[in-house]
């Protein structure tokens, strides 16, 4: 029988369901596991060494049980999964090679074994961060691509708000707007991110609404002449705030609603009455479903951000066992950009 070489495998285990923002605590880094380096013949798998795990808030629903959602919950005692970018170790699989570097869904781990790599995307090495393509080019710049051109569906002059403006989103909305023409306001919560918004991504202006104390008010400062796009991250007052500021036949596509931070008595919502009077058409998305879009994504999106058109903000953790208070960071604003966890750099 062939030897097969183990090695300590590193985790990060979710430790129960929650029904509320994820804590550091709900997380714990697992090190008695071990895993073998090479693959069964016959197993049509691929072996992955995890380099870089991005941090999504679409993840918090997978913490909670029985949610109903696109993707199934996580389960407890096992490690949580997310996207990632990988490098391929060992293979069955004739479309993978040792060395290939990939990206798709993979564990919260050292190393996965993954059976099913259909979903597996190859990445052409080259002066794109291999980090970006689990965020400007992966999952998040996607969901702006997709969400801003075929749910918002701009005009050059549209009035656009963009709130999380400085995540792994709002950031590429923001700027997809301004270069299709558009005025653009993004709303964050910190002088920082405000600054940022302002000096390095582009945008026309930007507020903090944890400065604010009448959002209504605020909206109709900045767009006095009302609101023609709305991209929705965060839901909540803001999104009541927003429906009064629209204008006739606005846009507004539901991406997130990260401020609902519970999952019992969430907050409600009291000026729908404005998508009749002003004919507004309100549109939750995933982009899973425009995925025949992407090579478009990667090809445009890519050539922005190389001609500098684009320029993208990323926040990095160094290290797996970071990851659990680098997630839990996303529910209280801590993250200046896309957040991204280094398990390592080869």
């Amino acid at each position: 029988m062939e030897l097969k070489e183990e090695v300590e495998n590193k985790q990060i285990i979710l430790k129960g369901y929650i029904d509320r923002a994820p804590l550091e605590s709900d997380m714990e880094l697992n090190v008695g596991n071990k895993i073998k380096l090479k693959i069964s013949k016959g197993s049509n798998s691929i072996l992955i060494k995890n380099l870089y795990l991005s941090c999504d808030p679409y993840m918090r629903g997978r913490m909670r049980e029985n949610y109903g959602s696109y993707i199934p919950p996580f389960v407890p005692g096992k490690p949580i999964e997310g996207f990632g970018v990988s490098r391929v170790i060992d293979s069955d699989d004739p479309s993978f090679h040792p060395g290939d570097i990939v990206s798709g869904m993979t564990g919260w781990e050292e190393y996965s074994l993954i059976e099913d790599t259909k979903k597996l995307r190859k990445i052409q090495q080259d002066d794109i961060p291999l980090s970006y393509h689990i965020g400007l080019l992966g999952m998040p710049g996607f969901t702006a691509y997709a969400g801003f051109y075929e749910v918002c569906l701009p005009k050059e002059g549209d009035r656009v708000s963009v709130s999380a403006a400085s995540g792994a989103v709002g950031q590429i909305v923001g700027q997809l707007a301004k270069l299709h023409g558009c005025y653009v306001v993004g709303s964050a919560g910190t002088k920082e991110k405000i600054d940022l918004l302002k000096t390095k991504l582009g945008f026309d202006d930007a507020f903090n609404y944890k400065e604010e104390q009448d959002l209504d008010a605020t909206l109709k400062r900045y767009f006095p002449e009302g609101i023609d796009i709305y991209f929705e991250n965060v839901g909540g007052a803001m999104l009541d705030a927003v429906l009064l500021n629209m204008r006739v036949h606005g846009r507004i596509a539901v991406c997130g609603m990260v401020s609902q931070h519970s999952y019992r008595g969430e907050e409600g919502i009291h000026n729908l009455f404005t998508l009749i009077s002003r004919r507004i058409r309100m549109q939750g998305f995933i982009q899973s479903d425009y995925l025949h879009m992407f090579p478009k994504f990667v090809e445009h999106v890519g050539a922005y951000y190389k001609q500098g058109k684009i320029v993208y903000i990323e926040d990095m953790s160094e290290g797996l066992e970071s990851a659990p208070a680098a997630l839990a960071g996303l529910f209280t604003g801590k993250n200046v950009g896309k957040q991204v966890v280094c398990v390592s750099r080869n």
